[in-house]
């Protein structure tokens, strides 16, 4: 009885730390998301001053507009709105829109070789957010 008493303290005070773990972490602002990923950036591609502050504005824009859509979409959450089909295609086409004119700039600032890379890293970062969204899908699924 005393081991079945110990077990479940310990089984619970685990999850109760674990809980408490995900919901401390404090988010960074989009200015200082987009420091990190500029310089991740200038030591992965070698970027030069003007390169690093050219990609900076453009990825301190992009992160603004992000925040500002998930604001969005967590307040239609909150009152238990679903998108429509139709929302949801003009979401999807905005998010390809913006995915397309951020190739089109960054073409512009990197070179050839840079560009290369950054497209490559780019690819594999989508091909493990979408790996890690199908785990969590199917983690869902089988709860």
């Amino acid at each position: 009885m005393k081991k079945l008493i110990l077990a479940i303290a310990l089984v619970m005070t685990t999850l109760t730390f674990a809980q408490d773990r995900k919901q401390g972490r404090e988010k960074l602002t989009p200015e200082q998301q987009t420091e990190l990923h500029v310089k991740k950036m200038t030591l992965d591609l070698d970027l030069d001053a003007q390169q690093q502050k050219e990609v900076k504005t453009i990825l301190l824009e992009q992160a603004k507009k992000r925040e500002a859509k998930m604001a969005e979409m967590k307040a239609k959450r909150e009152k238990g709105e679903k998108p429509s089909a139709d929302e949801r295609f003009e979401m999807k086409n905005e998010m390809l829109d913006n995915q397309i004119e951020m190739k089109a700039k960054m073409k512009k600032i990197l070179k050839p070789e840079q560009y290369k890379k950054w497209e490559e890293n780019h690819d594999e970062k989508t091909a493990k957010a979408k790996e890690k969204m199908q785990k969590r899908v199917n983690e869902r699924r089988g709860n």
